[in-house]
């Protein structure tokens, strides 16, 4: 059974894309106090509806149904280097209808300064236990060469009201640096309690189709939304929980679209590989009009629809619909079908278990959703994709067609590249693009220089590493370590297998 938007959209933005260890933590099999699982070695990566309408109004109702704070999204590390979880709440798509008292209005939009440790909201006090109880004080004196045994944070920062240090002493002394995040930590404070506080949500209240005769303006977020008809939103902080959800399918967008902001000016980033390779898709993502129609007469031969292939997958698999429907509206013109292929690409859909059965027609039991929009399908596979890639399962692959992404992949990460050694060379084999993009500056220049040193010589650049102009404006919080924050998507770059010219030689 879908969920629906309402409840769908609550419990994506509370998970998606941020710091979650899931296999992780079902190898470790330990259940800590608070109901969660210890974080495990395998770095996670985190962040259903019938058809929807034109606009889908995201209400507030799903305040109180939002349940553990450990299941969502994406970066983890070995116990030995910096570690990501949860930054939100997992929530089982299965809940009850809240009643009517349960939508009542939790907190005020002046009143959304709490402490960890003493917020009316029960599920940020667990946050608050678990972080007391997993992560390290981060001052000098504990770390490897220092005077004093590693210590866990137990006092929380008046500032900004999240645990910080282990003691008021340490705190103090280590003020100076934790002044460059203290106004950004306060921030993810008050944007976790709004997103609980049981307000309605006017900026989940999505576009419909797009008309023929307006254009898309991809320069930034203020003139997407605009030119899309978003409703306006003139609050930072509904900005932030806006762009937390629609950054996935609009950074593809924004790469993928003819009018993309990224090009071969000096500063623009675009490669002239890339002009190449990105011209084949949007030959296809922009057809011309044919003059078909819904009679005989107007029946026209169609192009096979667009496969993005979602490389990795895990929350965003998740998302409601009617945010992976923006694609549709962005390429009104072509048939989109989105593959989500990973291991763990059912996180957080327990409601459409089991799955399918492996049969001779779905040798791979994926879960097939074709009525999300007339013009987009949604296939879902859990597996990897160098297993999938042996098969021939979605063999031929059409850089006219084919394009593949990765959300904060970990492709540099300690531990996480091994899982993409054997990939990395088939993706190369489709010479079809890649899209790829990471939490931080620091995350995405690791999985650059592991590609350059894994396929020296054997990729071609099409979207230079930079920052991505439509990443989440909401910042996130790694739960076992305060002082590590990143914002969803904050880089995007693009590579592809390199292709190599035949040349003849003349027989003499």
């Amino acid at each position: 059974m879908a969920l629906p938007a309402d409840l769908a959209a609550r419990s994506a933005l509370s998970r998606v894309c941020t710091h979650c260890s899931v296999s992780f933590r079902r190898q470790a099999g330990v259940r800590l106090p608070n109901g969660l699982f210890q974080a495990s070695q395998r770095q996670q990566r985190s962040v259903h509806n019938k058809c929807p309408p034109p606009r889908v109004a995201v209400d507030s109702n799903a305040l109180s149904l939002v349940r553990s704070e450990a299941a969502a999204g994406s970066k983890t590390a070995p116990i030995s280097v910096t570690k990501r979880f949860s930054s939100g709440f997992a929530f089982g798509s299965s809940a009850p209808t809240p009643t009517k008292a349960e939508k009542k209005r939790v907190l005020e939009a002046d009143d959304l300064f709490h402490s960890f440790t003493n917020s009316p909201i029960p599920e940020i006090r667990k946050r608050a236990a678990f972080m007391r109880q997993y992560a390290p004080c981060n001052h000098p004196d504990h770390q490897p060469h220092g005077s004093l045994a590693p210590a866990h944070v137990g006092f929380e920062c008046p500032d900004c009201g999240i645990p910080v240090s282990c003691s008021k002493e340490h705190w103090a002394d280590d003020y100076e640096k934790h002044l460059e995040i203290c106004d950004t930590l306060r921030q993810i404070n008050e944007d976790d309690h709004d997103l609980r506080s049981g307000r309605f949500f006017p900026e989940f209240e999505y576009a419909g189709p797009q008309i023929d005769e307006a254009l898309i303006n991809m320069t930034n977020w203020d003139t997407f939304l605009y030119t899309r008809s978003f409703q306006a939103i003139d609050d930072d902080r509904s900005m932030r929980q806006a762009t937390r959800l629609l950054t996935y399918p609009v950074t593809i967008a924004s790469v993928l679209h003819e009018l993309s902001p990224y090009d071969l000016k000096s500063g623009g980033r675009l490669t002239p590989e890339g002009l190449k390779s990105f011209s084949a898709l949007r030959y296809t993502l922009h057809p011309p009009k044919n003059g078909g129609g819904m009679d005989i007469k107007g029946l026209r031969v169609e192009a096979p629809p667009v496969r993005l292939f979602i490389l990795g997958a895990r929350a965003e698999s998740s998302l409601p619909r009617d945010v992976w429907v923006q694609l549709a509206h962005v390429f009104p013109g072509s048939r989109i079908h989105l593959i989500f292929i990973g291991p763990e690409s059912m996180t957080n859909r327990d409601n459409e278990f089991p799955l399918p059965p492996r049969t001779a027609t779905n040798p791979f039991g994926a879960i097939v959703e074709d009525r999300v929009w007339p013009t987009m399908k949604i296939s879902t596979i859990v597996d990897y994709y160098h297993t999938l890639h042996k098969t021939g399962h979605f063999y031929p692959y059409d850089p006219y067609f084919d394009c593949f992404v990765m959300f904060h992949p970990g492709l540099g990460h300690p531990a996480s590249s091994h899982e993409w050694v054997e990939t990395l060379p088939m993706l190369l084999e489709t010479k079809a693009p890649i899209i790829v993009t990471g939490y931080t500056q620091e995350d995405m220049e690791r999985d650059v220089a592991w590609v350059n040193k894994t396929a020296h010589g054997e990729f071609d650049m099409l979207l230079e590493p930079g920052e991505n102009r439509f990443r989440s404006l909401r910042w996130d919080l790694n739960d076992l370590d305060p002082q590590d924050i990143s914002a969803g998507n904050w880089g995007v770059w693009a590579f592809r297998g390199k292709r190599y010219e035949t040349t003849r030689k003349d027989s003499e």
